[in-house]
């Protein structure tokens, strides 16, 4: 399994907003508190974005919401959504996309991919057989394997492709002006 730290923090008000949802047809069952909606669906919640042919959706006595987003290998289903403070957004693909609202995660399963846009501008680009995607703690694994192979990449390995921050864009270097960091002589010394 790769793990990535990514600087992928998600718009902190999605996980409070409300979802919605539109589907060819709705079946709710009260007695697990369960909708699935099936037919072209597409759900917002905030800045995000979900599209599939069937999602299935329960809500906890918390209001957590946990939806399961099936496509195909065709017409995968689609996650997107925007982070916090920047002009970026983070969206993928799957075979079934899994949304979990309480742990701030999505899993991306079955030909999974994950990218990241900086304005419209694609950054990175993840394919594995499944991506876990966490926006609470900004972290990303790729799990590669055979359910991946194909004709372009016949041993299912993770493959990655990661951008440089332009140079104009970097974080700005530490200022060098008020008060003045002294080192220590010794690994313990207290500093004065």
């Amino acid at each position: 399994m790769l793990l990535v730290a990514a600087a992928a923090h998600a718009e902190l008000a999605d996980k409070d907003k409300p979802m919605n949802i539109e589907a060819d047809s709705l079946r709710y069952d009260d007695k697990t508190q369960t909708s699935v909606f099936s037919g072209n669906v597409l759900v917002t919640k905030g800045t995000i974005i979900m599209r599939g042919s069937v999602i299935k959706i329960r809500q906890d006595a918390k209001g957590n919401q946990f939806g399961e987003l099936d496509g195909t290998d065709k017409a995968p289903g689609f996650f997107r959504q925007k982070r916090e403070g920047v002009d970026e957004w983070v969206e993928g693909e799957g075979v079934q996309v899994v949304y979990n609202s309480e742990t701030q995660t999505v899993v991306l399963n079955g030909n999974a991919t994950l990218r990241r846009y900086r304005g419209t501008q694609l950054n990175d680009i993840n394919e594995g057989n499944q991506i876990v995607y966490n926006s609470l703690t900004e972290v990303f694994s790729v799990k590669g394997g055979p359910n991946n192979a194909s004709v372009t990449n016949p041993s299912g390995r993770v493959r990655a492709m990661l951008t440089p921050i332009p140079k104009d864009e970097a974080a700005p270097a530490p200022s060098t002006d008020g008060a003045k960091l002294r080192p220590s002589g010794k690994i313990g010394e207290q500093r004065k």
